[in-house]
């Protein structure tokens, strides 16, 4: 059984989808896992988070006044406001299997996003194959993207060294010889 959900389903794709966040300013980690429930379970990876203006041309205007002090003396102005986030699929389930390629269909609009469980990141993650689909994002910097959910998966691994060299080791599979982007990815895991 899920937890409360995080976010909401506002625009779609079958690489990827944009939610609005249950909670304004507390979207998901940048990196973090995350699921939708439709004919099939989902996995995607947070690749992006913003906050803003209901109405898509106007910017926020500052008020030189702390949080608190715009709650007490001017609450409606976060009525206005809304906190989204943008994830890129990874995979998705079918029948018991996590399978490592597109979903046939988009999440459904609507669709509550939810937290991956830590066991369920273990289990979609102990197959690196979704370091794949992070290689081809260009809506976020790739080496961040890569090296954040690598951090995130490691946290759930038992023996967490053990994960993080067979991580390594796909990422060279994967990078090739661009030896500058895969410094900067394992700099940024132990970061």
């Amino acid at each position: 059984m899920h937890e409360a959900e995080i976010g909401e389903v506002i625009g779609n794709s079958n690489t990827e989808f944009i939610a609005e966040s249950t909670l304004l300013h507390q979207p998901p980690s940048f990196g973090s896992f995350v699921q939708v429930q439709a004919h099939e379970t989902i996995y995607a990876v947070v690749c992006n988070a913003y906050t803003h203006s209901l109405e898509s041309n106007r910017l926020a205007i500052a008020y030189h006044r702390s949080e608190q002090e715009l709650r007490d003396e001017q609450p409606q102005i976060f009525e206005l406001l809304k906190t989204k986030f943008e994830a890129v699929i990874i995979g998705y389930e079918c029948n018991g299997v996590v399978r490592y390629h597109l979903p046939p269909q988009p999440p459904r609009l609507h669709s509550f996003v939810y937290a991956c469980a830590p066991l369920e990141v273990c289990r979609i993650t102990s197959h690196l194959w979704f370091l794949r689909s992070l290689m081809a994002v260009e809506k976020a910097p790739r080496d961040e993207l890569i090296a954040a959910a690598i951090r995130a998966a490691a946290e759930v691994h038992p023996g967490d060294r053990a994960f993080l060299i067979k991580a390594g080791k796909e990422l060279v599979k994967l990078i090739g010889d661009d030896y500058e982007m895969l410094s900067t990815i394992l700099h940024r895991i132990q970061a």
